[in-house]
């Protein structure tokens, strides 16, 4: 009897469990789903604030024509170092790519022969010690960059090479001159920047009386100027 009795209560209880169970688990979607869209209006009340940060970049624009004053310290091979002015005249063909022509001008000192001569026996007369020459440059930008001078500024640069070939008149000869280097610019605005510039001019020579070819050295500052 007790047995028929705990297999009926068993049966019972497998029947409500059942029937329960359905209703258990669709309650727990209910609040699930509820929860859910809970999150839902709280995220889309919560909005990240992102600030963006407002910057003055200054760009250079292709086909501008740019005019560049230098002054540079020019060092003449066996005649020292001396001021040298030069105007460039540039034209940006491409955003890296640069082409132009400058002619500049300095003044050579005198080879350590005519300092211990005490001048007695002069290589050059005055005239022939003006250097002076024009040139036709090409420029590329190896690493073009920015440079963030403070949180809301930030200018373009960029290091380039270049190379020019043309003519140079000195010590009463004209001599073919090449010239190649590297140049930093740092620009400013739309219509101005900076350079500083490293070049070789190298040419043959035969002042001193052997024919030799020279390494001429120039470092050189500029300001320019768009247009």
């Amino acid at each position: 009897m007790e047995t028929r009795f705990r297999r009926i209560l068993l049966i019972c209880m497998t029947n409500i469990f059942v029937l329960v169970s359905p209703l258990v688990q669709a309650e727990i979607e209910v609040e699930g789903s509820a929860e859910l869209e809970e999150l839902q209006n709280i995220e889309s009340v919560i909005q990240p604030k992102v600030e963006r940060t407002k910057f003055n970049e200054a760009l250079i624009q292709t086909q501008d024509i740019e005019l560049i004053p230098t002054l540079s310290i020019f060092s003449i091979e066996d005649f020292g170092s001396n001021i040298m002015i030069s105007l460039k005249v540039q034209y940006h063909a491409t955003e890296d790519f640069f082409v132009g022509a400058e002619y500049g001008q300095s003044e050579a000192g005198q080879t350590s022969y005519e300092v211990l001569s005490s001048g007695s026996a002069p290589l050059l007369s005055a005239d022939q010690r003006t250097y002076s020459y024009y040139m036709f440059n090409m420029s590329y930008n190896l690493l073009p960059g920015e440079a963030f001078l403070t949180d809301n500024t930030t200018l373009n640069m960029g290091i380039y090479a270049t190379m020019g070939l043309g003519s140079a008149d000195f010590g009463g000869n004209t001599n073919v001159v090449f010239a190649f280097g590297l140049g930093y610019r740092l620009l400013f605005s739309n219509f101005s920047s900076i350079y500083l510039e490293m070049r070789d001019h190298t040419f043959n020579s035969d002042i001193t009386g052997l024919d030799k070819l020279t390494h001429n050295l120039e470092l050189g500052f500029g300001y320019s100027f768009y247009f």
